[in-house]
C-alpha cells in the first residue's frame, strides 16, 4: 500500500468525525487532525482504533500520542504493517 492510498484510507476513516468538509477534501500529509480537521481528542481516538482496525495493526500508547498529523499517522501505520510483515 503506498502514502496515496494509505492517505485515501486515512480521508475515509476521519470523515465521519470532522464537520469541516472542504479541509477533508484537501487533506494531506501536513494535515493537523485537531487544528486542521476539527476532530476532538475523544474523536480522535476512535480514529485511532478505526486504523487499527482498517490495518490490522495495533497502536501502542506511545505512538496513538503522536497521531496528531496525516503524515505521522502514516509514519506509525507503515513502522507497524512493516513489523507485522517480519512476523
Amino acid at each position: 500500500m503506498n502514502r496515496n492510498e494509505i492517505i485515501e484510507a486515512i480521508k475515509l476513516i476521519v470523515k465521519p468525525y470532522t464537520e469541516d468538509v472542504a479541509a477533508l477534501e484537501s487533506i494531506n500529509e501536513s494535515t493537523d487532525f485537531i487544528k486542521d480537521l476539527k476532530i476532538n481528542s475523544a474523536n480522535l481516538v476512535d480514529v485511532v482504533l478505526d486504523v487499527e482496525e482498517k490495518f490490522s495493526i495495533e497502536i501502542d500508547n506511545e505512538s496513538m500520542a503522536k497521531m496528531l498529523t496525516v503524515e505521522a499517522t502514516i509514519a506509525i501505520i507503515e513502522e507497524k504493517m512493516n513489523s507485522n510483515a517480519g512476523k
